[in-house]
């Protein structure tokens, strides 16, 4: 378990479909649960997952050359393992929202990243940096 895990819970249309998409695509395992949502300790964090009836259109911020959605969440991996679920990924045919691929090579901030949706439209990001030191640097300017 990550040393400070967050808690962030965002909305989904179907909790099932939800439950399938974190659990088999995603790694996650379930925790507590109710009629209306799901815990899920994703890499180390909980992520809950509340059924709402419909989905707010989320707005876009231009990055790296990238229309990239504001509202998203995700895990910095390490590279083998973001390797690994990229891989995953691709092998089950998921449509990205931005291919995986690596981002400011060769600079400070150097990351592979990658951006998808779940299967209620929540925008999540997975990256991984070369250099953890470089997650916080406050020198960095894009």
């Amino acid at each position: 378990m990550a040393a400070h895990p967050f808690h962030l819970a965002f909305p989904v249309t179907d909790l099932e479909q939800t439950r399938r998409f974190y659990v088999d695509m995603l790694g996650a395992s379930t925790g507590r649960e109710a009629p209306r949502w799901i815990d899920f300790n994703l890499f180390g964090h909980q992520v809950s997952a509340h059924l709402v009836d419909k989905m707010d259109k989320v707005p876009t911020n231009p990055v790296d050359g990238q229309d990239i959605p504001a509202r998203h969440f995700g895990v910095i991996l390490e590279r083998a393992e973001w390797n690994k679920l990229a891989g995953k990924l691709r092998a089950c045919n998921t449509s990205f929202i931005v291919e995986p691929y690596v981002r400011f090579e060769g600079q400070t901030g150097e990351q592979a990243t990658m951006f998808f949706q779940d299967p209620s439209g929540n925008y999540l990001e997975f990256k991984s940096f070369a250099d953890h030191k470089d997650i916080f640097d406050p020198d960095y300017k894009d």
